[in-house]
């Protein structure tokens, strides 16, 4: 019954008195057994006498808490009518930085924490602990973070059509970058599978509303209107795949709700079929992979948002209490 807020500050209490257990030469750092339910594995739990594998799950945990923290954060029927506009906004700059310290516990985990495990439990770890999908999930985190600076983008007036689409296509590199990392990885079940699902759909969301506005600046450049046009249809068949990738992402097992879209979401699905059917090619339907292919390059940007940086809390006091008392040998 616990809220997300207590069993967050719960492991962040738990994570110092841990780590007693990984210090060199501590006797007990193979000698107990750490469980954990799976949610993306075949395998219903996952047993490990290793006390990096504690840390690993610990942190692995606290990023999916904070990723549901920032969930509720943009859900919109929290916000009173009055005061709405503004605490939304409040609400999203937060979620922002809640991404980027969740980016950070599982960059942390797989540049810090993986390497401390022998290389036979690395190949026994569950795959929601696995390389894969803890850099997917790092970099799922970023690519949420950049949705809602583009949402935020799209309602200011003072955001140009180039920061929009650079940060468009940002979010496209991120989800191409967390989709490479997962689509290869057997995740077969319920949880596992809507996973991929999920960063499937958002990269081809992506992909729609990045070639919109880059088809909007080619038309008003001195690119031929072709090229534009080329960008604009590749929009338009994008949107079409990203919504038959939402409806598998919310009917695959266990099934969820397709809420309204806002955001960036709601912006491409309002926009592309109102403006583009005046200003594209008459392709037939049937050459939707074609219109792809001749699509203009997006533009190639730096990636702005990185992890925030992370580090191991000091080991609890206690601990040095217990080896002063000989209570903790060493070796």
């Amino acid at each position: 019954g616990s809220t997300l807020t207590d069993l967050q500050q719960a492991l962040e209490d738990y994570l110092p008195v841990l780590l007693g257990l990984v210090e060199n030469g501590n006797w007990l750092k193979h000698n107990l057994r750490f469980c954990w339910i799976n949610q993306e594995d075949d395998v219903e739990e996952t047993t490990m006498s290793d006390s990096w594998y504690e840390v690993l799950s610990v942190l692995h945990l606290m990023a999916v808490l904070l990723l549901s923290q920032a969930n509720l954060l943009l859900l919109p029927n929290k916000f009173t009518s009055g005061y709405q506009s503004t605490a939304l906004e409040d609400c999203k700059r937060a979620s922002i930085d809640i991404f980027l310290k969740a980016a950070g516990y599982l960059d942390f985990a797989v540049q810090k924490v993986l390497p401390q495990l022998p290389l036979e439990l690395r190949n026994d770890l569950p795959l929601d602990l696995s390389e894969g999908v803890l850099k997917a999930l790092c970099l799922q985190a970023l690519g949420q973070g950049v949705e809602i600076q583009l949402g935020m983008a799209i309602d200011s007036i003072k955001a140009t059509l180039a920061v929009k689409r650079r940060l468009a296509c940002e979010m496209v590199k991120y989800w191409h970058q967390a989709e490479e990392y997962i689509k290869d990885l057997p995740l077969a079940n319920g949880w596992g599978e809507k996973h991929k699902l999920f960063i499937q759909w958002k990269h081809i969301e992506a992909k729609a509303i990045a070639y919109y506005l880059h088809g909007l600046i080619l038309e008003e450049g001195s690119t031929s209107a072709g090229i534009a046009a080329a960008a604009l249809q590749a929009a338009e068949e994008y949107l079409k795949e990203s919504k038959m990738a939402c409806d598998s992402f919310h009917v695959t097992l266990p099934s969820s709700r397709n809420p309204p879209p806002w955001g960036a979401s709601k912006y491409l699905a309002e926009r592309i079929p109102k403006d583009i059917s005046s200003k594209t090619i008459n392709w037939d339907s049937q050459k939707h992979e074609m219109i792809k292919q001749v699509a203009p390059a997006l533009p190639d940007f730096v990636l702005s948002l990185k992890p925030d940086e992370y580090q191991l809390p000091s080991t609890d006091p206690s601990w040095n209490d217990l080896q002063v008392q000989n209570v903790v040998p060493t070796k």
